[in-house]
């Protein structure tokens, strides 16, 4: 397997979790750099991503169990400003989780919300798919 292709799975993986990182950028330098196909880098990127996410749902479906541990670093009005919008706008918010910033913290309240795995993945997928499309035809 291509290192690049490798390295584009981990960036992808690590940009959905709340670690920083920034696979569009590995992305857009792969697709323009070398003569892989398209549709395996955005499937790729893609999938990393969407298992990205699918992690900060299984931490947010067990994460209140330790909400009371002094290590626990999560404030209540971190998870309470998550959960005004998630409620405000319901599953279909997830539509938006590949956007900066808020898009990593509301795939962790869909879990602590328990939403069903699998609206939670066709809604992240679509909406990780479009961004990566758009990466992949831009550049």
């Amino acid at each position: 397997m291509n290192f690049d292709l490798i390295l584009l799975f981990f960036s992808s993986f690590f940009a959905a979790t709340l670690f920083p990182a920034q696979s569009e950028i590995i992305l857009a330098t792969i697709n323009i750099a070398n003569n892989h196909n398209r549709f395996l880098l955005v499937f790729i990127a893609t999938f990393g991503n969407v298992l990205g996410s699918l992690t900060n749902w299984l931490i947010g479906f067990y994460l209140l169990k330790f909400k009371d541990k002094k290590w626990f670093l999560i404030k209540d009005q971190q998870i309470d400003k998550y959960s005004k919008i998630y409620q405000k706008f319901g599953i279909w918010s997830l539509l938006f989780a590949w956007l900066p910033v808020i898009g990593d913290p509301l795939t962790l309240i869909a879990g602590i919300f328990k939403t069903n795995i699998w609206p939670f993945i066709t809604l992240v997928t679509i909406g990780k798919l479009s961004r990566y499309l758009l990466i992949v035809s831009i550049s």
